[in-house]
Parts: C-alpha cells; structure tokens; sequence
C-alpha cells in the first residue's frame, strides 16, 4: 500500500468509525479502542516496552509476500508480547500475505475471523487464511464489525 493511500484510508476510516482511527507512527503508546494502519512502504511490529507498554515500531526490512507493510509481519510481533489475547481480521485481499501469522496466533490462543468469498472482492488473503486451517469464523464484511465488538466487549465468567 502506499503512503498516500493509507493516509487518506485512515482519515476516512476515521471518519467513518465508532473507533478512533489513525495511520501507525514509530514509538506510539497503543491505546484501546484504536485502531492503526501501517503506513505505506514500511512494516510495523508492537513490541512490550520496558516500561510495559505496547509499542508500534517502523522498519523497511525486505517486503514478505511480496508486500510492504506486510500483514504477516505484523501478526509475527504479536507473539510475544501479548500471546493469546489477540483477534485477527483478514479482508479482501490479492496473495496469501496473513495466512502465516494468523495461524502462528491462533496456535497460541487468538481468534481468527476472515472475510468470506461472496463480499470479497479478491478472496486471495483471506482464502489462504482459510487454506492454511488458520479461521475461527468467516464472516460477510458487513457482520465483522459488530461481531468484533461481540469479541472485544465480552467480559470473562
């Protein structure tokens, strides 16, 4: 994606959603009930600081999947610090980037939701995502939203 284009998606979305949206900057404090995007030509990871906060990071390593910022590698950084705890989401999409880190969480724990092929305009990522056995749910892109909020508002027993 590039850096034009997730600006504006992020300012849109912004503008669009119930939740705060913004495009992801090196060093930022993860907030609940936020949602970042990985700016355009860079990968962006979370890592636990050592003051115990979730942190983005931004790096131009090699792209994965043929992509920079790549879904994969940002799922990938999940693992650590925050384990299980995680839900993932993979829209429309060309390739198979998503599928790898989906499944790495997953096996740890998290929840993976994918949108399905009749809404999909491209069913590649998500498709990989169900190839690789790496889904909980699929879903039409118009019930996720109310489903992560199902998930993410849910108190435990």
């Amino acid at each position: 994606m590039p850096p034009l284009f997730t600006a504006s998606l992020a300012e849109r979305l912004d503008r669009d959603s119930a939740i705060a949206v913004c495009e992801g900057a090196d060093g930022t404090v993860l907030k609940a009930g936020t949602m970042y995007i990985a700016p355009g030509g860079q990968h962006m990871v979370v890592n636990r600081a050592a003051d115990g906060k979730l942190r983005l990071a931004l790096h131009q390593e090699p792209p994965v999947h043929s992509c920079r910022p790549s879904v994969d590698v940002l799922f990938r950084s999940l693992l650590a610090p925050v384990q299980g705890s995680v839900v993932t989401v993979v829209l429309t999409g060309m390739g198979a980037d998503g599928a790898d880190g989906a499944k790495a969480l997953r096996e740890k724990g998290g929840w993976s939701i994918i949108q399905d092929e009749a809404t999909s305009v491209v069913w590649g990522m998500p498709g990989a995502v169900h190839a690789a056995n790496a889904d909980d749910e699929i879903l039409p892109l118009e019930a996720i939203a109310n489903r992560l909020h199902e998930l993410l508002t849910r108190r435990p027993v």
